[in-house]
């Protein structure tokens, strides 16, 4: 086993790129892009350990794509992220990629590694073909590199370079500033980076994403209360009690947070909101159904259908039917034919026949985000 750590960087927000997905979510089969460039580059070398770095509101949620990998939490920054990435590092090398470059040849992986002795960085630099203007004058091009990632470094002079408030785009100009060897290599114009929309063209490494669909469902309950507003489905019902609960109780709103959740395979609405946390006290639950929408489209699902059961003896559900659906589909950024709602009783029967609660079971059908559509 190599003596090389791998840092895969995955936390960034992506807001050049310009899609709904965020580009380490695009799928390439079933496979978020974050995870297949870091089995791929595992295929290319054995190293010792692979740290990954993800965005704090997505860490949960990528550890239950694999056991192998060490995943942390990243910063606001590249340099942040790599900075946390660095502490969980115990080699004497230390290999560093975006996971927008996702398509870097084999060859280029193994030449880092055989010269690891050679520097304090190793950098993978591609020729400029074209005139090159700088501030108006000609420049010569023989003068002139691109650099590229992943770059191969000397873990403690890496870690040195980035003790600094100065921010660096790459590893090679941190070591530069504190005096340390950089040592260029032949890059590969297959590495090209995934910076915006039209750049997923060049990727000839990615395949398509599976037309998979994925189903979860939601259930919640929630007893009365008198002199307490009503909200179900996001609006509010016209009676004197409403439900028992930390946030506003919209039983409904819960049991579909649920039912997306589950589909993406993300857990559940205690896990992101828990109700232990004051934050959430009387909280209105469209803002909680808002922030899990934008987490279902960044990681790179599109949301086809929800299928809504209402269980209530009372109030009476059918007159605000059309508003719930009219509701539910803005929330979620569906037409509103793809949102149903149905209501019954429960006959009398239980806690919720005896008109003291309502109960609200939902399904929820996603797919994978289809970034070739665009």
């Amino acid at each position: 086993m190599s003596n090389v750590t791998l840092i895969v960087l995955c936390a960034g927000n992506s807001s050049r790129f310009g899609l709904q997905a965020k580009k380490q979510w695009l799928r390439t089969d079933n496979s978020p892009l974050w995870l297949f460039v870091t089995n791929r580059l595992q295929s290319f070398s054995d190293f010792k350990n692979i740290i990954i770095t993800a965005h704090k509101d997505e860490l949960n949620y990528m550890k239950n794509f694999s056991d192998d990998y060490i995943f942390v939490e990243g910063g606001n920054t590249r340099q942040d992220s790599m900075k946390k990435a660095l502490q969980r590092v115990t080699t004497d090398y230390v290999m560093v990629t975006d996971v927008a470059r996702t398509c870097v040849p084999k060859n280029v992986i193994l030449d880092l590694i055989e010269n690891k002795n050679q520097a304090d960085c190793i950098v993978p630099t591609l020729s400029v073909s074209d005139t090159v203007i700088y501030e108006n004058e000609t420049i010569n091009r023989d003068n002139v590199k691109l650099i590229q990632t992943p770059q191969l470094s000397n873990t403690k002079v890496l870690k040195e370079a980035l003790n600094t408030n100065i921010e660096f785009t790459d590893d090679s100009s941190a070591i530069k500033k504190i005096g340390g060897r950089i040592k260029y290599i032949q890059g590969s114009i297959k590495s090209k980076k995934l910076t915006f929309e039209e750049d997923i063209n060049a990727l000839e490494c990615i395949k398509s994403p599976s037309k998979n669909f994925f189903t979860g469902t939601g259930f919640d309950i929630h007893p009365f209360e008198e002199n307490k507003k009503m909200y179900l489905g996001g609006i509010n019902i016209d009676v004197p009690y409403g439900f028992k609960a930390h946030s506003d109780g919209d039983v409904l709103i819960h049991s579909l947070i649920d039912a997306l959740l589950g589909a993406a395979g993300a857990g559940d609405i205690g896990e992101f909101f828990p109700d232990t946390d004051a934050q959430y006290k009387g909280i209105d639950s469209k803002v909680l159904l808002e922030d899990i929408v934008k987490f279902i489209y960044n990681v790179g699902y599109e949301i086809v259908n929800i299928d809504l059961t209402i269980i209530a003896q009372k109030p009476k559900i059918n007159p605000y039917k059309q508003e719930i659906k009219s509701t539910i589909g803005k929330l979620l950024n569906i037409e509103k034919q793809f949102v149903n709602v149905k209501a019954t009783t429960a006959e009398k029967l239980g806690f919720i026949g005896r008109a003291e609660g309502v109960a609200v079971q939902s399904i929820a059908t996603l797919k994978y985000y289809d970034w070739e559509r665009q």
